[in-house]
């Protein structure tokens, strides 16, 4: 199983990008997205951006996360 983090791109230095993950930055490698702009939304798995999200699907998965640690 693997387990990707949503984050947002603060900072863009092509190849690489800084991310936000709830206060947390970090920098991964973005070359596998097209067009990747700061204020994107991004899902990192090992320190790769590998999808781009919307804020909303961000938001539902904060959301189950939230499901999951409650149980």
């Amino acid at each position: 199983m693997c387990l990707a983090i949503p984050a947002e791109v603060v900072e863009l230095e092509w190849p690489f990008a800084t991310v936000n993950m709830k206060g947390a930055r970090k920098r991964v490698r973005v070359d596998l997205i097209e067009n990747i702009n700061v204020g994107d939304y991004v899902l990192v798995h090992v320190g790769i951006a590998i999808q781009k999200v919307s804020k909303k699907e961000v938001e539902e998965i904060e959301s189950l996360w939230r499901q999951i640690l409650e149980e």
